[in-house]
């Protein structure tokens, strides 16, 4: 199979949890149906659990450009700035692959707000992605220009989340 008949751009957005967790469930419909499926991670560097399944789902990729701590918004280290280009290269190469049905660029928005891809960049690719490959960028503080060339957006809000009450990431939920 080779791309959708209509790919489209999804974008996953806000204060809430869910952002990944979507564009992995759309992941997952894919590789349901054959397709073949690429995710980048921005600012990700520790063994979340959509890694290790990754092992065992034939189709899907998952790569991660990040460390395993915060990334200083108004300061990020060289460090950050290196491996969110090598990210993003590797994004620019998936976009081109043929193979792949659907590229998510989770936490490309984060990645853009703190500077470590500049927006142009980002709209340049959503202009110029294939006809047929499902696009989905995740991430909070996603800028106007990209909700306006993005097909469908949706924002996850926080209503009340266990953070609050302590309830700490756990292995297998949170990462």
């Amino acid at each position: 199979m080779t791309g959708f008949e209509q790919g489209t751009i999804q974008l996953y957005t806000g204060d809430g949890k869910g952002k990944t967790t979507a564009a992995l469930g759309a992941a997952l419909r894919a590789l349901g149906h054959g397709r073949r499926v690429a995710v980048v991670q921005f600012m990700k560097g520790r063994l979340y659990g959509e890694l290790a399944a990754a092992a065992h789902l034939p189709g899907l990729t998952i790569e991660q450009h990040g460390r395993d701590e915060f990334v200083d918004p108004k300061r990020p280290e060289p460090v950050d700035l290196e491996l969110a280009e090598k990210g993003w290269r590797r994004a620019e190469e998936l976009l081109e692959d043929d193979s792949i049905d659907m590229l998510i660029l989770d936490e490309i928005n984060v990645a853009v707000a703190f500077g470590l891809v500049a927006l142009e960049r980002v709209t340049g690719l959503m202009r110029r992605k294939p006809h047929g490959l499902e696009l989905i960028l995740t991430g909070r503080y996603a800028p106007k220009e990209m909700i306006e060339l993005a097909d469908t957006v949706t924002e996850m809000r926080e209503i009340k989340h266990h953070y609050r009450a302590g309830v700490q990431a756990r292995k297998g939920v949170e990462y």
